[in-house]
């Protein structure tokens, strides 16, 4: 049975890796990304260029997005030139972006109206679980839809789990939003306080990481911290857009996130540095500056 051409449109630092595991997969992938220039290792590596998201529509039988936040997904979708305009009946769309769930709605209406399938399938795990195939996928879509893009979920993580109709794969990644920011501030304020009580920040992050205090925040994002290493596995930037629509839907519900505000604040600090391009670990970097710390 042969594979599907898997269309991605978004090769940054999640959609670029991920096509690669898609081609050494064995699937024909097709690419469109704003930027061009971040396409042409894929193109190098054997993906066909398309001008459009039309284009990548045109060419594939799954159509994969990627994107920055929810005016991109509609752009991609619905405007000129977007995937709805050159969509083939019985295509699979599925949206890995972290967006607004209402958005996630209205985008899966105009599909299924043009005879077309969609998912929201935002994922988790950074650019590190992109490279490695190792993302956990949260997904929101009907049954048979899920079963068809298993074969591809299975080529970029490690973990899918479906959490009802479209919209749920965004409600859960916003609840894994909260949980990751939540734990980027205790990481941030164990490495700060170590420093400051004069901890050997290694011997400490070594002694915790193995008890009840693990967590990914921890092995991942404690030895940047402690290294300097404010590369980006996630923007500070496209954290903060999370939290933002974690606090929307939030209001929305009347659900009081004191915590996740909170963190919001202080990562708002460090877009006030200058550092919102840097990785969500130089948040211990606000974190040594409210204690006076350098």
């Amino acid at each position: 049975m042969s594979l599907p051409t898997v269309g991605l449109i978004g090769t940054g630092i999640m959609g670029e890796p991920m096509a690669h595991n898609l081609l050494n997969a064995g699937y024909t992938v097709a690419v469109f990304n704003r930027t061009r220039a971040k396409a042409d290792g894929l193109v190098g590596a054997g993906a066909a260029w398309c001008d459009s998201p039309a284009g990548v529509a045109a060419k594939s039988d799954v159509i994969i997005s990627i994107v920055s936040d929810s005016p991109d997904v509609e752009a991609v979708y619905l405007a000129d030139g977007g995937v709805c305009s050159a969509l083939k009946k019985g295509s699979l769309c599925i949206d890995m972006s972290t967006i607004a769930p209402a958005t996630a709605r209205e985008v899966a209406k105009e599909v299924q109206q043009r005879g077309g399938a969609f998912l929201d399938a935002p994922v988790s795990g950074g650019k590190t679980g992109a490279e490695a195939g190792t993302l956990s996928i949260m997904v929101g879509g009907d049954d048979k839809d899920v079963v068809r893009a298993k074969p591809i979920f299975d080529v970029l993580g490690k973990s899918t789990v479906h959490g009802g109709p479209v919209g749920h794969g965004q409600l859960i990644k916003l609840c894994n939003q909260i949980l990751c920011g939540l734990n980027l501030l205790a990481v941030s304020e164990a490495v700060v306080f170590a420093k400051r009580v004069g901890l050997d920040v290694a011997t400490m992050l070594e002694a915790v990481s193995g008890g009840a205090a693990g967590s990914w925040a921890l092995d991942n994002l404690g030895p940047r911290m402690l290294q300097r290493d404010f590369d980006p596995m996630f923007m500070v930037d496209l954290q903060q857009k999370d939290l933002r629509i974690v606090m929307e839907t939030a209001r929305d519900s009347l659900t009081p996130l004191v915590g996740t505000a909170l963190v919001s604040q202080l990562l708002m600090s460090n877009q006030a540095a200058d550092e919102g391009a840097d990785g969500t670990q130089v948040l211990a970097k606000t974190i040594e500056r409210l204690a006076n710390l350098t």
